[in-house]
């Protein structure tokens, strides 16, 4: 099997394929653990789920929320955490029983009817029966042409990481930083992560990061960015799986990509353990695993929904609605609905070729569509 990846989703299919007998090999253009492009924020109840408690830098139970009106405070009805890109890969990969080698994938190679599938790389081709595309936004394995990023649904992105301390898990949504999108700041250890995002792929976020980072006083030193997908595309294309960013499994209005990136490559490594099992045929394991991500696409469209519409809502309105929304009811209500998105007990629900656990994922669609609910309810309410 080859996993293309070496990142958050590609290293969660290759830790669930442990122990199966499967000869995993997985490439990546970049050691394992280096280039973070992200904040590195999760649901703490995450981190205890995969058994990776211990990367944990800082802990939050309330948001705040920065408006030119004013300041809210969120009450979460659970923490977040923060914890460091590298920690978290190494001890992913520290779970694996698969084989690493650096290389660059270049595309598809040309295969015969019946035969294993082609991966050329900067190495040479690579040859597999079972092949999953973890690279990013560009699924470069796809049969399509793709996409550039400036006529592609992506979210526009970039932090400096500053030397600092802070006690407060923070967001602006202010126009003075970014016209539709918002800024952050997360205290991580002795740094700080100031970014700014841009839903319209063709707005410049550079002049708002150094912006909010002058605002807030510190350096602006460290930038890394990145392309964030948000909008879900198919899980499967030529018999290669797509995981992660190349299946568009970020979150829309927040751009959390790193807790469903480990969940649906939870659900592939699981998919994939019972084809090698034998219990499942390739088109089956296909199926399942796109049944689970086509249960969330009415969440990940509401989101996208109330994604377009705060750039619309005049500024002025901002600051007085979300003291409506800091009503505990709305906040417990939204954010336990956000959670089960992708939630953290499905880690322990068992493999797909377990007898206890051939019906989780069905469960958990399930579950997705409840979720899917009280988000409506919250839009209505």
């Amino acid at each position: 099997m080859l996993i293309c990846g070496a990142s958050f989703a590609g290293l969660a299919v290759a830790r669930e394929l442990a122990g199966s007998g499967a000869g995993v090999l997985v490439v990546d253009r970049y050691g394992i653990g280096e280039r973070p492009t992200s904040a590195c924020g999760i649901p703490t109840d995450w981190l205890r789920a995969l058994g990776l408690i211990e990367i944990e830098l800082q802990r939050f139970g309330e948001l705040v929320v920065h408006t030119p009106g004013g300041t809210t405070v969120l009450d979460l009805p659970y923490t977040f955490s923060t914890f460091n890109y590298d920690e978290m890969c190494e001890l992913l990969w520290r779970g694996c029983d698969a084989t690493f080698e650096t290389a660059t994938v270049i595309g598809r190679g040309t295969e015969e009817d019946g035969a294993d599938l082609t991966v050329e790389t900067d190495r040479g081709p690579i040859s597999a029966p079972l092949v999953v595309d973890a690279l990013g936004w560009r699924r470069i394995l796809a049969t399509d042409e793709g996409f550039q990023p400036l006529d592609a649904p992506l979210t526009r992105a970039l932090e400096v990481h500053p030397p600092g301390r802070g006690d407060d898990l923070e967001v602006w949504v202010d126009r003075r930083y970014v016209p539709a999108g918002y800024g952050w700041s997360f205290p991580a250890g002795d740094e700080l992560r100031i970014g700014v995002c841009s839903y319209d792929p063709r707005s410049q976020v550079r002049e708002g990061t150094d912006l909010l980072a002058a605002d807030l006083g510190r350096e602006r030193v460290r930038y890394q960015g990145n392309w964030i997908p948000h909008e879900l595309r198919s899980t499967a294309d030529g018999g290669v799986f797509f995981v992660g960013d190349s299946a568009g499994q970020c979150l829309p209005l927040t751009a959390e990509g790193i807790r469903t990136a480990l969940y649906y490559g939870v659900a592939l490594g699981r998919e994939l353990r019972a084809v090698v099992k034998g219990r499942r045929s390739r088109d089956k394991a296909a199926e399942g695993y796109a049944r689970l991500h086509e249960s969330h696409k009415k969440g990940f469209g509401l989101l996208l929904f109330v994604q377009r519409l705060i750039p619309r809502i005049p500024q002025r309105m901002l600051a007085p609605l979300f003291r409506i929304y800091k009503n505990q009811f709305l906040v417990n209500l939204t954010f336990n609905a956000y959670l089960r998105v992708a939630p953290p007990d499905f880690v322990g629900g068992g493999s797909a070729d377990d007898e206890d656990g051939a019906g989780e994922q069905q469960r958990d669609a399930d579950q997705a569509l409840g979720g899917e609910r009280d988000l409506i309810e919250a839009e209505q309410a």
